[in-house]
């Protein structure tokens, strides 16, 4: 939808995996923005569901790239040529004209920032894990995905982009990125899947995420920690 001498404002990098399911619902989600100049750019990991063949009409730009979020974001940022870069997980849900709200925290002196998050699902439970999720971020300026993060383009390089961790690649951009300024907190929502919650369990996965995240802190190996948080490593 942009013409070779148009740079949009905004690029928005979605990495997908085997998300044939759930992804026409998602991009057609995001066609408004694209129509308000938004780029998107879809990286996909090796999906073997035809998830590249449901992406390509509905995005401006089809990447492949090696499997893992970090891997495929850093691929999509490399490809785009937004002023400021948008990374959304492909289970995760936008607010209304995220890009306006986005555009406002820039122009009043952001750098980088994220959205609070809703998560999708019935259990009482998650309505105190999205609360802490928020509360936390706000208090340590570390974000998550899940929160949809964005940066301007210049930090985003300034920085090298995101580590090519397999876990916990999210909270080490963070930590390069308020080295740099602090986030732009917004309270608009996001919304996530709760899938993984309610299929393992509300408790169990908060005592998980809190071993990994402390385990992490502390020095752990992150391609172990992803390997006890589920993740199967990618063959060479």
């Amino acid at each position: 939808m942009q013409t070779p001498l148009d740079r949009p404002f905004l690029s928005l990098i979605l990495p997908v995996l085997n998300e044939a399911a759930t992804l026409p619902a998602q991009l057609a989600a995001l066609q408004g923005l694209r129509t308000r100049g938004t780029e998107l750019i879809v990286v996909d990991g090796g999906s073997g569901d035809g998830t590249a063949e449901l992406a390509r009409p509905a995005a401006d730009r089809l990447l492949d790239a090696p499997r893992g979020r970090a891997t495929q974001m850093n691929a999509g940022a490399k490809a785009s040529r937004g002023e400021v870069l948008l990374f959304l997980h492909a289970d995760t849900t936008l607010p209304p004209a995220a890009d306006d709200l986005i555009r406002s925290a820039i122009a009043t002196g952001a750098a980088w920032g994220r959205f609070d998050v809703c998560i999708d699902g019935r259990q009482p439970l998650l309505r105190i894990v999205e609360r802490m999720m928020n509360w936390r971020s706000r208090l340590s300026g570390i974000a998550t995905g899940d929160q949809a993060i964005f940066v301007r383009r210049d930090l985003f390089e300034r920085v090298d982009g995101y580590p090519e961790l397999p876990l916990m690649e999210d909270i080490a951009l963070s930590k390069r990125l308020k080295r740099f300024a602090p986030p732009a907190c917004l309270r608009q929502r996001v919304i996530t899947s709760g899938r993984r919650w309610e299929k393992h369990g509300v408790l169990r996965t908060i005592l998980l995420m809190w071993r990994l995240r402390a385990s992490y802190f502390l020095g752990a190996d992150p391609q172990q920690l992803a390997i006890r948080y589920g993740y199967v490593p990618r063959q060479s």
